[in-house]
């Protein structure tokens, strides 16, 4: 199944509740929250009292990014705010195993990231425990950025990895991603697609149906 998962990080912040209820209107099933400490990434985006305050606006799947260092310090933080989804770079811990188990042990879904650098065969030893395999196709840390070409072999081979595993693994990728590239990280097997600035850029309605109907053939 693919899923649509608008990055707030490109939306207007002083009408936000507004811009959700339309993501939510056009019916996008995920809502992509990237969440940045300043040292693991350059920015510094937003935490947990955001995360808590928009849970009230909507009842979609919040899918939470963490790209900050040593993740497992906030993990039932960002679950009592109202994650649905965490996901977290292996870059960032030296215990991927026991982020992912604690996250499990709350009840909600793990994934693990990995930078444009970063070998995809590094999903390898979590293969039987992640439930999303994320690519980033942009250097985390700033919206905006064009999608990076060569991140397109990586998501071939996640997916390869996903479905060779036995399980039901997601593949999402994050960054740069909009109408004129979309079918070529869904050819590469992409099935949840992170957009910031091509929803939040004009009629986010439209916007969210166009990629819908994009996601359905």
């Amino acid at each position: 199944m693919n899923i649509l998962s608008p990055s707030i990080l490109a939306a207007d912040f002083t009408i936000l509740g507004e811009q959700l209820l339309a993501v939510d209107k056009a019916g996008a099933q995920y809502v992509h929250i990237d969440v940045m400490d300043g040292v693991f990434v350059p920015s510094i985006s937003y935490g947990m009292p955001l995360i808590r305050s928009i849970r009230k606006a909507t009842d979609k799947v919040f899918d939470v990014h963490l790209m900050i260092e040593k993740p497992e310090r906030y993990i039932e933080t960002f679950a009592d705010c109202g994650a649905d989804i965490i996901t977290f770079h292996l870059e960032a811990t030296d215990s991927v195993a026991e982020v992912i188990k604690k996250i499990h042990g709350l009840g909600l879904k793990a994934g693990i990231a990995i930078k444009p650098g970063t070998p995809v065969e590094m999903f390898g030893p979590y293969l039987d425990t992640a439930d999303m395999l994320l690519v980033m196709t942009v250097e985390p840390g700033f919206g905006g950025q064009a999608y990076m070409e060569t991140c397109t072999e990586k998501i071939r081979a996640a997916r390869k990895m996903a479905d060779e595993s036995g399980r039901h693994i997601d593949v999402q990728v994050d960054g740069g991603i909009n109408r004129e590239n979309i079918g070529t990280v869904l050819e590469a097997g992409a099935n949840v697609i992170a957009l910031g600035s091509a929803v939040f850029e004009g009629d986010i309605e439209d916007n969210v149906r166009c990629f819908l109907e994009i996601l359905s053939r």
